[in-house]
């Protein structure tokens, strides 16, 4: 019994040392994925639909929920926030070459038409990331349209 509680002594401990060691933020200024929106022309409401499904895990600027001020889940957020920009980081757009621009939006469309992203988790918490299928289909048909324009510049002479 007298271990139990020196284990959870230390646990607790560790717990409350952990608030004071937070991760840095995605915390980016205005317009970081201004690039992304000149160059690949979403219409306004595919525009705000990535705003907010995409933007928070897939760019340099996260809108935090007030649990992330908790660690371990800040932790957390911070390895998932990283995962998701290293597979598309809207902001870092003007540094993908044509071809990898296209590579990211037929990802776009597979997840999308996979209906794995958003992520579960991610919409449990954030209703409004919840995409119903007209949406979804907007956001597919943007990107296929997209797309043929990078294909175009791909071509062999």
């Amino acid at each position: 019994m007298k271990s139990i509680k020196k284990i959870l002594v230390a646990l607790l401990i560790i717990f409350i040392g952990m608030q004071f060691y937070r991760p840095d933020k995605n915390l980016a200024a205005e317009g970081h994925a201004h690039n992304f929106v000149t160059e690949t022309v979403p219409s306004a409401p595919v525009t705000s639909l990535l705003e907010q499904t995409c933007y928070d895990c897939h760019s340099n600027n996260t809108v935090y929920p007030w649990y992330n001020n908790i660690a371990p889940v800040s932790y957390w957020l911070k390895d998932h926030i990283d995962e998701g920009k290293g597979h598309l980081n809207f902001s870092a757009w003007d540094t993908y070459d044509n071809k990898k621009k296209d590579h990211k939006l037929e990802e776009v469309v597979e997840m999308l038409e996979a209906k794995e992203m958003p992520l579960k988790e991610y919409t449990w918490t954030h209703e409004e990331a919840r995409l119903t299928e007209s949406q979804r289909e907007a956001i597919i048909t943007w990107a296929k349209k997209t797309r043929t324009r990078y294909q175009l510049d791909q071509r062999p002479e």
